[in-house]
């Protein structure tokens, strides 16, 4: 496991197709944003311990919101 430290705007390369950036927090969150691939799964670790079936629903909810997202 690596620990970082990292300031506001500071990201990590994770191989040549994926970077996260810390974007800041509070007393008890972080900010994370994740730039990846739509091929890659990123699934945060309280959603993982949901039942299947919310699983299920939860990526159901995210393929409609992508196929009907409105183009700006």
């Amino acid at each position: 496991m690596l620990k970082l430290t990292l300031k506001p705007g500071e990201y990590i390369d994770i191989g040549d197709n994926i970077k996260v950036i810390f974007s800041g927090g509070s007393a008890n969150n972080i900010h994370l944003l994740v730039d990846a691939p739509r091929e890659v799964n990123i699934v945060r670790s309280s959603v993982k311990k949901q039942p299947v079936k919310k699983l299920m629903n939860i990526r159901k909810k995210r393929e409609y919101r992508r196929k009907h997202k409105k183009k700006l």
